[in-house]
């Protein structure tokens, strides 16, 4: 229960920073999460809303990454394990377990795709100031990374597009 009243808190903090962030003309662009021992960030015009996985449908005969569908706010999401699905499109492998009561980011309306992802933790909003310096995405990366981030701690952050994410053939197929 604790944890549900922590990430109601965290949203309406976040909720908050993007309210203060368009009236200040501040530039907020993503949306840092961690899942499976690696930092990633979400482009904020790609994210939706963020929501603790709770009463997850399994879907029969769908693969490993696929952990069911999930009813929010009245409408069906299909969720993704984004470690899990990272692993197997060739990004890394999943560090550490998945965490007890994980949340859910769904895609953003615009994208047209029903689809929420799967991340341990949230770590709230990054703008480019949080970064010290940034390279390109390896030659052998998924194609949905984009460029890798460090922060001032020496922490990679790996943005990942999501529209180009939610368009790969591998991730609209989740049958087995």
């Amino acid at each position: 229960m604790a944890n549900r009243e922590a990430l109601r808190e965290l949203q309406a903090r976040l909720a908050s920073r993007l309210q203060a962030a368009r009236a200040e003309g501040m530039s907020v662009a993503w949306l840092a999460v961690r899942a499976g021992g690696s930092n990633y960030l979400f482009p904020l015009g790609q994210s939706g809303e963020i929501v603790p996985l709770t009463q997850l449908q399994a879907v029969p005969y769908s693969l490993d990454w696929f952990r069911g569908v999930v009813n929010i706010r009245g409408g069906l999401f299909g969720v993704v394990d984004l470690a899990g699905f990272i692993a197997i499109s060739g990004g890394g492998a999943r560090q550490e377990p998945a965490v007890a009561e994980p949340s859910v980011v769904t895609l953003n309306a615009l994208l047209e795709v029903n689809c929420a992802l799967q991340v341990d933790t949230l770590s709230g909003l990054r703008g480019a100031d949080a970064f010290v310096s940034s390279k390109p995405a390896p030659a052998d990366a998924p194609i949905y990374f984009g460029n890798q981030f460090f922060d001032a701690t020496g922490e990679q952050w790996q943005e990942i597009n999501l529209r180009t994410l939610s368009q790969t053939p591998q991730f609209l197929s989740i049958s087995a």
